[in-house]
């Protein structure tokens, strides 16, 4: 079974820097995409960043210059590393994997917090 793990989130001060990541476990079969997602408090969930299958990078506008994803194979692990943040960005932070066969995981999530 397929398993995300996200952890690194915390309390960041306005304009710092903060990288999540998400540790994958399991037997994946196929070819497969793995992106991030957030929700803010009261919010819906909304979609950040994503590596296409061939490798590139796509993120959502209000991140783009701000945020990259990354991804290191030989750990399993999918990196959001998230600079200049705003309190706007304080959402809990989820890891998503999604297969071109239909399968779809989510991770549990890691709360971001940015406050003075």
């Amino acid at each position: 079974q397929v398993q995300l793990v996200e952890s690194g989130g915390g309390l960041v001060q306005p304009g710092g820097s903060l990288r999540v990541s998400c540790a994958v476990s399991g037997i994946i079969s196929g070819v497969y995409v793995m992106d991030w997602y957030r929700q803010a408090p009261g919010k819906q969930r909304e979609f950040v960043a994503e590596l296409t299958t061939d490798g590139k990078p796509k993120l959502v506008s209000s991140v783009k210059g701000r945020f990259a994803i990354s991804r290191d194979n030989t750990k399993n692990t999918l990196y959001l590393q998230m600079n200049s943040l705003r309190p706007e960005d304080t959402a809990v932070y989820y890891c998503h994997l999604w297969t071109t066969d239909g399968m779809d995981y989510w991770g549990k999530g890691t709360l971001v917090t940015v406050s003075p």
